[in-house]
């Protein structure tokens, strides 16, 4: 089967918050580091009100989902997380076009990340260009890769 792109249900929310938090395991943090971000990597319902979400799914499993929220003209790349199984098999290009796509419709000129240091190299590759550094959301003094991709329209 294909790789499918649809908005979740609210029911399949905490399976969500548990793939991103198996997803950014694989850079090897401790488990201090890893529940030091776990309100970060969590979906709550608003999110689905106040924020853009796709799942990527293929023969009924899940294997990632992005979460963008867009003001203005620009949009915020807010989660892309990929089952660690599935990386570097296109899931995350597909979920990342769809948040393009949404971007552009929406009237975003561009969509800003505030990546993993891991997975700034996957955001150079596509097109994202290095536009300073952003403090961290959950861990108070660490500095995140800021990268700043432009929506063609």
């Amino acid at each position: 089967m294909a790789l499918i792109i649809r908005s979740p249900d609210i029911d399949e929310l905490p399976g969500l918050s548990d793939l991103c938090f198996r997803s950014k395991a694989v850079w090897g943090y401790d488990e201090k580091f890893m529940e030091a971000c776990r309100r970060e990597l969590s979906f709550a319902p608003q999110d689905l009100e106040q924020t853009h979400v796709a799942v990527a799914e293929e023969d009924g499993r899940i294997l990632g989902v992005v979460q963008i929220r867009i003001s203005a003209a620009e949009a915020e790349l807010l989660k892309l997380f990929i089952e660690p199984e599935v990386v570097r098999k296109g899931t995350g290009r597909a979920l990342f076009a769809w948040a393009t796509d949404v971007s552009r419709r929406t009237g975003a000129s561009r969509i800003v990340v505030e990546a993993d240091p891991g997975a700034a190299p996957f955001y150079r590759k596509i097109g994202a260009r290095d536009a300073g550094q952003a403090p961290s959301g959950s861990i108070p003094g660490r500095m995140l890769p800021r990268l700043v991709f432009d929506v063609l329209r």
